[in-house]
Order: structure tokens, then C-alpha cells, then sequence
């Protein structure tokens, strides 16, 4: 007995439509990798040798997404299902797209030209699995390795060269020999590809169960064309109590320490990214890295911009390294208050999320008093939020509307007076009352 796959049942209509018309039809790639592996696939494709207007033909309700590479989206009531024809890829002249495609017959013919054996792997319930490159071996060895010779697919697209680290870190296999030293020889082949379509792999990379993965792409020389910033943290030593790993090192080992969410991964990938451009050395020998927050942050801005993330990524993620070696907040309530209004009410729980991950990855000699000030201040929050305490402009007693009505003219002094009383209010919470607040600025009338 094969391999058996619960097909959805809108996919399995979709096939017996396209094999009662005559035709073959199978699911394909990842959808059947994932399926085997007992995980949840985020799309069901299906390809086939009908033509996509034979497709079309067939069914109601169709959507030409990508008719040039012979795609038809099937729509099954909301769902859409992509519906590939078999096809054969024409020349790669940019390194990342065929110059055409040629339909095909044959289904081998098609599944020859996928990126790895793991995804080139179809099923139907009448043929089972057809795999013809051991992709279940390969599943079952836990690796990734290329279908036929991988400078040939690594030459075709480049993009494949990061999807095989991804692909790593998200099923945590190890990429095997000939891929792995495919993956060095062509990765400068990296700078065919859009920023775009490198930053979806990088964050599917870091969102992955094992972020720790982007080792790889430092060891093949992938990072020293998408990220050279991080070529340099892996040449920077730590000469410091604090630490006992190069920079790089230290952000390997940190990524794993925070949850897996794309702007917290790319804050701790970051968080240090500033360090080599200001170490200096003392006479005892001891490395400093002076303002290396604030550096990072323009550093980070930067990277992020260049990978053409979006502005609310880029914007938080570079406060986040900013703020991510901010010290100062003493273990009390008010000193709390305080490193909110200093940080950011907004990003402060993502602050000490990344704050953990960095301790976690430091000397273990100094980790325990600092881990226990920071769940110190983790409690003394969570308490304030509890009381409600104001940490805001927006949960101060007064409006600005309120100044003008107490007779405050318009303009920058009405904007002072209320951060004044919002610093007033986080050092003493019990003021934050209208009436109070009022007094304060408005001298009593003298009888």
C-alpha cells in the first residue's frame, strides 16, 4: 500500500472534471510535500496536460492569472485553485525568468523542471504518488537537494538559491552536498533577483521555526550580496564580560529567543547590526561599543529600505534597535513609567521581548541578576497596566481642547504644557485628574 493523501474535496472535483474530460490531472509540489509531512498546506495546485483553454472550457467560473505560463485559477465558490499545464521552461536568460514556455504532454517532462525533490512530487487517488526524483527518500533523509544538477537549476533562477535555506529553516533538513556547494558557487547570482522577492524569502527564513538557519546563508556567501552588514557582525569580536561571541554570532544565537514575528526577528537580526562600525578597544583589551543603538537603527533603516520593506516595518523595526539596549529603567513604578514614556507605550512590550532575546544570548555569567531586573520590570508593568496608570497623552485627565476652554491660546505653548503635565502625571499617577491638572496651569484668582 502507497502513500495516501486526503485530497480537499474542491481540488479532488477539480481533478475528476479535468480526468472524466480525458484528461490527467494531480496535485503537485508543496501541497503533497506537506500533505506527507502532516502539515497544513497553504495551497492546493494542480497540474495537468489539458491546455489552459481546455481548462477554461471546463469549468464556470475561471480567472486568467498567469495564461502565458500556461496558469488558470479555477474557482471552486470562493476558493481559487491554481490549474497548470505541463510544461517545459525555455531558456533563462535574466536568471530568473524563462524567456517561454512550451507545453508538454508529459508530466515527467514537467516535474523535471522543478526547484527540489521535495517539491516535485505529484498525486492523484487513481495513480498515487508519482515521484520520480526520490523526493519521499529525500523527505524521509530530512534534506534538500536539487532535482537533477543544481548549478543548472541554480542558473535557471536564482531566487532558488535562498529558497533552498529557507526551505531548510522551515523544515529543518540539511541541504545536501552538491546543492550546498551549488548554493556558494552561484550565489553573486542573487543580484539578478528583485528586492521584493528576496525579502518574502528572508522573512519566511526568519519566521521559521529555526531562524538560526540564516547561518547558512553567511556560510555559502548569500548574505555577502543580500545583507553585507552582516559579513561584517560575523568579523567583529566581542572582547567583553558581556559577551562571549562575535556579533554575529551572538545574533545567531539570539533569533531563536523571540517569537516568531516579522518585525521582532528582523529587530534581534538587527538589533547589533550597528556594533562593527564603533567598537574601540581599551587598554585593558575590553571591546566598547559606544551609541552602536543608535548607528544600528540608521543602519537598519537603511537595509530595510533597500529590501523594500514597508514603512511601518522599517519604521518600528529600526525603534526597536534604537531602544533595544536602553538600560535605564530602574525596578520601580515610577522608574517604569518612565522607560514607557522614554521608549514608546506603543513599542515597549516589543522592546522587552527583544531585550530578553539579546540577555539570552550573552556570557551566562552575567545573564541571571539581568534576567531577573527584566522580569522585575516585566511585573512592575504588567502592574501598571493593570492600575491603568497614564503612560499617554491620549490617557491624560485634559484634552488640549480642554486648555484652550480654560483659556490657553493655540500654538507650540499649548503642546509644552500638556507633555509637562503628562511628565508630571507619570511621576506622580494620583494627579491625573481634570480638575487637579486645571490648577496647576491656571493660577487661582487671588480675593
Amino acid at each position: 500500500m502507497g502513500i495516501q493523501i486526503q485530497i480537499p474535496e474542491k481540488a479532488e472535483r477539480i481533478i475528476s472534471v479535468l480526468t472524466e474530460a480525458g484528461f490527467e490531472a494531480y496535485v503537485v509540489g508543496g501541497c503533497v510535500r506537506d500533505a506527507i509531512l502532516g502539515r497544513t498546506a497553504a495551497d492546493w495546485d494542480i497540474t495537468t496536460n489539458a491546455r489552459p483553454e481546455q481548462v477554461k472550457a471546463l469549468f464556470p467560473r475561471t480567472l486568467d492569472t498567469g495564461l502565458q505560463h500556461g496558469t488558470v485559477t479555477v474557482m471552486q465558490g470562493k476558493e481559487g485553485f491554481e490549474v497548470t499545464t505541463y510544461r517545459i521552461d525555455g531558456e533563462y536568460l535574466d536568471g530568473r525568468h524563462p524567456d517561454k514556455v512550451i507545453f508538454t504532454p508529459s508530466l515527467l517532462e514537467d516535474l523535471k523542471r522543478r526547484d527540489f525533490t521535495v517539491n516535485a512530487m505529484a498525486y492523484n487517488q487513481k495513480d498515487g504518488l508519482v515521484d520520480a526524483f526520490d523526493g519521499l527518500g529525500d523527505l524521509k533523509r530530512g534534506r534538500i537537494r536539487c532535482v537533477g544538477d543544481p548549478r543548472e537549476r541554480f542558473t535557471e533562477d536564482a531566487l532558488r538559491i535562498l529558497r533552498a535555506v529557507r526551505f531548510s529553516a522551515q523544515l529543518d533538513f540539511a541541504i545536501e552536498e552538491k546543492t550546498k556547494e551549488a548554493l556558494s558557487e552561484f550565489a553573486p547570482n542573487l543580484r539578478k533577483v528583485s528586492a521584493e522577492r528576496i525579502q518574502t524569502e528572508l522573512v519566511k527564513l526568519l519566521v521559521s521555526p529555526h531562524p538560526e538557519t540564516f547561518r547558512v546563508v553567511w556560510e555559502t556567501g548569500i548574505s555577502a550580496v543580500i545583507l553585507p552588514e552582516f559579513d561584517a557582525c560575523m568579523e567583529t569580536p566581542q572582547q567583553n564580560p558581556h559577551h562571549c561571541w562575535s556579533v554575529g554570532e551572538h545574533t545567531l544565537h539570539a533569533l531563536p529567543f523571540v517569537e516568531a514575528d516579522r518585525t521582532l526577528r528582523l529587530a534581534v537580526l538587527l538589533h547589533d547590526i550597528g556594533k562593527p562600525l564603533v567598537r574601540t578597544r581599551d587598554e585593558q583589551g575590553i571591546d566598547h561599543f559606544y551609541r552602536h543603538a543608535e548607528k544600528g537603527a540608521e543602519l537598519a533603516n537603511q537595509i530595510l529600505r533597500r529590501l523594500k520593506f514597508d514603512n511601518d516595518t522599517r519604521k518600528k523595526t529600526a525603534r526597536l534597535v534604537q531602544v533595544h539596549d536602553d538600560l535605564q529603567a530602574e525596578a520601580t513604578e515610577r522608574g517604569v513609567r518612565r522607560a514607557v514614556h522614554r521608549i514608546g507605550a506603543d513599542i515597549f512590550p516589543d522592546y522587552l521581548k527583544v531585550r530578553r532575546a539579546d540577555i539570552l544570548a550573552q556570557n551566562p555569567a552575567v545573564q541571571e541578576k539581568k534576567l531577573k531586573n527584566l522580569e522585575e520590570i516585566e511585573g512592575l508593568y504588567q502592574k501598571i497596566l493593570r492600575q491603568q496608570d497614564c503612560l499617554t497623552l491620549k490617557d491624560l485627565a485634559v484634552t488640549g481642547r480642554d486648555l484652550m476652554d480654560a483659556g490657553l491660546k493655540p500654538g507650540p505653548q499649548l503642546g509644552r504644557t500638556l507633555n509637562e503635565l503628562l511628565e508630571l502625571v507619570i511621576e506622580h499617577p494620583e494627579y491625573n485628574k481634570k480638575e487637579l491638572l486645571l490648577e496647576r496651569i491656571i493660577p487661582p484668582v487671588s480675593s
